[in-house]
């Protein structure tokens, strides 16, 4: 990979970490009481949240306009990562054997794909 392609690769790795970023607000602002219905939409967190979802369309944009496309998928199976780690941390949920194991594949693919790609 040259430079710029590795540019282009780091904006999409970044709009699909803010992405995850935004499903945790999203999770944190769903486990609160609301008074009423509006207030579960309108709420700071949650248009946070979804601003930081149309920024990352936009970074996807952007890569997109120098990374091939077949590798843009490779790249945003990191969420997964992402998702997990924040899950454990954030959370506090429990991993599991099949769930390390599933992580392990997910991490091989994303190496295999853009090394050998």
């Amino acid at each position: 990979m040259n430079k710029e392609t590795l540019l282009y690769a780091g904006l999409l790795l970044l709009g699909v970490f803010i992405s995850a970023v935004s499903q945790v607000m999203l999770k944190k602002a769903a486990q609160r009481k609301y008074k009423s219905v509006i207030q579960e939409y309108m709420n700071p967190l949650v248009i946070i949240a979804y601003a930081m979802f149309v920024g990352t369309t936009f970074l996807s944009i952007l890569a997109y306009r120098g990374l091939p496309l077949s590798m843009g998928p490779v790249l945003e199976a990191t969420s997964y990562i992402y998702v997990t780690i924040f899950g454990v941390t954030i959370f506090g949920e429990k991993m599991n054997r099949k769930k390390w194991i599933a992580l392990a594949l997910i991490v091989c693919g994303i190496v295999i794909c853009t090394v050998w790609a």
